[in-house]
C-alpha cells in the first residue's frame, strides 16, 4: 500500500488509560511475543513486515498489517519513514520495536516520538547515551558501578600514548569499538609489538562497520562469566532488578543457552550489583525495561554495556520471577505506575533458554528452507516462543533463530532434566538446526557444574575438532 506522512493520532495523556492500538515495528518470534502480550491487554496490534514474511503466524494473527517493502532489511524493517507511514494510516499510538533493527536507535526513538507516537522503550538522549560504549561506562562508574580496567574515553592518536595506557593496564588488553555492538568490533592484544597495529585495524572496521571510528582500550579478562542484571524502571523514580541471568555459554561472543539464577554467585553479591544498577537508572532517569551486562571473575562484577530494550533471554527471568517484562514495557511506556517494589520481586526455582537456530550444528552456517516437520515439546515447565510452523519457509534474509526453548524446575538440576526430556521431543525437519548441539551440551560435565567461562564452548568445540583430524 502506499503509505505518505500526515499528523498522527495522539498518544494517551499520562496515568488516563492503556493504548489502543500498538505497531510492532519487527519480525519472527519477538513479533508474535510482543502481540500476544498486547492481545492478553487487550490492545490491538499492528503488524508491519517485508514480502518475504507475509506468510508469518503473527502477520495472520495481527489485527492488521503493513507489507512495507521487500525482502532487504535495509527496504523494509529498516525503513523508518515507511513504518512511521504505517503507524499513521493505521492510527496506532505507540510503536514497539522488539530487538535488534531499530530497537536501540536513538534516531529512530526520536523520531517516533516527533511524530507524535510513543516509543516503548528510553528516550532518544538515554540510548545515545548507553548506545555508545566510552560514554556508558563513564556514566556507569560515575553512578557507582564498577566497569573493567582501563582508559577513560576515547584511544588518542599518539602511538606513544596508546603504548603508556596499555603498560598502566597491563597485557593482555581487548581494543573495543565505542559504537560496536553484537560481538563485533573488537581484538584482544597479548603483546606491545602487536598493539599499534591493532589499535589501527580496529578503527578501520569500526568505522566501515558503525560510521563510528572511535575505539577504546580495557584489561581483558582471561575467564570470566558473562552475567546480566535485569531491570525496570518508570517516569516516576520507580525502579526495580529482576535478579540475574547467566549467558556464558557463547560462541564468537553470541549468545547459544542462557540461565538463571547464576549458578554459583551468591545472592548477597547479586543483590548488591542489583541495587547499585537500580540507582544508576534513576541517576540516569531511565524508563522501560534494560539490561546491564557484566564480566564476573573472581567475585568481582564489571560492567561491559547495558541493552537498552528488551532481551532475547527475557524469557529465562520471567519464568523464575512472575513479571510479564514486555506488558510492563507497555505500562511504562503509557506513562504507569509501577506496580512492583524490590520487596515483592522473588526468584523461584531455575529457568535455561535454548536459543534454536537454522544453522549446521557443527559449522554453524545458516539453513534458511521449508521446515517440512515442526513438532514443538510440551510438559510442565516447558515454554517455546517461535514464530515457526510445519511448512514455514525460512527466509535467508534475516537472523537464523526460529524459536527459543526454555525449561523450568524447582531446582537447576531438574530444569536440565526437563531440557533433556523437550530435546528428545523437538523434531525440525527440512532444515538444519543446532538441537543436536544442545542435546550434547545438556550432557556436558562442565555445564552441569555450571560456572564455566564465556571461552568454553569455543575451547570445547576446538578440542572437538582437533580430535576429528
Amino acid at each position: 500500500m502506499a503509505l505518505s506522512l500526515s499528523s498522527a493520532k495522539k498518544p494517551p495523556v499520562a496515568g488516563s488509560q492503556m493504548f489502543d492500538k500498538i505497531l510492532i515495528a519487527n519480525r519472527g518470534e519477538i513479533a508474535l511475543r510482543i502481540q500476544r502480550a498486547c492481545r492478553e491487554m487487550g490492545i490491538k496490534t499492528v503488524v508491519v513486515h517485508s514480502e518475504a514474511d507475509a506468510d508469518a503466524k503473527y502477520v495472520k494473527l495481527a489485527d492488521e498489517s503493513v507489507c512495507i517493502g521487500p525482502a532487504p532489511s535495509a527496504q523494509s524493517y529498516l525503513n523508518v519513514p515507511a513504518i512511521i507511514a504505517a503507524a499513521e494510516v493505521t492510527d496506532a499510538q505507540a510503536i514497539h520495536p522488539g530487538y535488534g533493527f531499530l530497537s536501540e536507535n536513538a534516531d529512530f526513538s526520536e523520531k517516533v516520538e516527533k511524530s507524535g507516537f510513543v516509543f516503548i522503550g528510553p528516550r532518544a538522549e538515554t540510548i545515545r547515551l548507553m548506545g555508545d560504549k566510552v560514554s556508558a561506562k563513564s556514566a556507569m562508574k560515575k553512578a557507582g558501578v564498577p566497569v573493567v580496567p582501563g582508559v577513560e574515553g576515547a584511544l588518542p592518536d599518539d602511538p606513544r600514548e596508546i603504548i603508556k595506557i596499555a603498560r598502566a593496564i597491563g597485557y593482555p588488553v581487548i581494543i573495543k569499538a565505542s559504537g560496536g555492538g553484537g560481538g563485533r568490533g573488537m581484538r584482544v592484544v597479548h603483546t606491545e609489538g602487536a598493539l599499534v597495529n591493532a589499535v589501527t585495524l580496529t578503527k578501520g572496521e569500526a568505522l566501515a562497520a558503525f560510521g563510528n571510528g572511535t575505539v577504546y582500550m580495557e584489561k581483558f579478562l582471561e575467564n570470566p562469566r558473562h552475567i546480566e542484571i535485569q531491570i525496570l524502571a518508570d517516569q516516576h523514580k520507580n525502579a526495580v532488578y529482576l535478579g540475574e541471568r547467566d549467558c556464558s555459554m557463547q560462541r564468537r561472543h553470541q549468545k547459544i543457552i542462557e540461565e538463571g539464577p547464576a549458578p554459583g554467585i551468591p545472592e548477597r553479591l547479586i543483590a548488591k550489583i542489583g541495587e547499585r544498577c537500580v540507582e544508576a537508572c534513576k541517576k540516569i532517569a531511565y524508563r522501560g525495561a534494560g539490561t546491564f551486562e557484566f564480566l564476573y571473575e573472581n567475585g568481582e562484577f564489571y560492567f561491559i554495556e547495558m541493552n537498552t530494550r528488551v532481551q532475547v533471554e527475557h524469557p529465562v527471568t520471567e519464568l523464575i520471577t512472575g513479571v510479564d517484562i514486555v506488558q510492563e514495557q507497555i505500562k511504562i511506556a503509557a506513562n504507569q505506575k509501577m506496580v512492583w517494589r524490590q520487596k515483592d520481586i522473588v526468584k523461584r526455582g531455575h529457568a535455561i533458554e535454548c536459543r534454536i537456530n537454522a544453522e549446521d550444528p557443527t559449522s554453524f552456517v545458516p539453513s534458511p528452507g521449508r521446515i517440512t516437520s515442526w513438532h514443538a515439546p510440551g510438559g510442565p515447565g516447558i515454554r517455546v516462543d517461535s514464530h515457526a510452523y510445519n511448512g514455514y519457509f525460512v527466509p535467508p534474509n534475516y537472523d537464523s533463530m526460529v524459536g527459543k526453548l526454555l525449561a523450568y524446575g524447582a531446582t537447576r538440576e531438574q530444569a536440565i532434566a526437563r531440557m533433556r526430556i523437550a530435546l528428545s521431543e523437538m523434531i525440525v525437519e527440512g532444515i538444519k538446526t543446532n538441537i543436536p548441539l544442545h542435546r550434547e551440551l545438556m550432557d556436558d560435565a562442565q555445564f552441569i557444574k555450571g560456572g564455566f567461562s564465556i571461552h568454553y564452548l569455543e575451547q570445547r568445540m576446538a578440542k572437538l575438532a582437533e580430535r576429528r583430524k
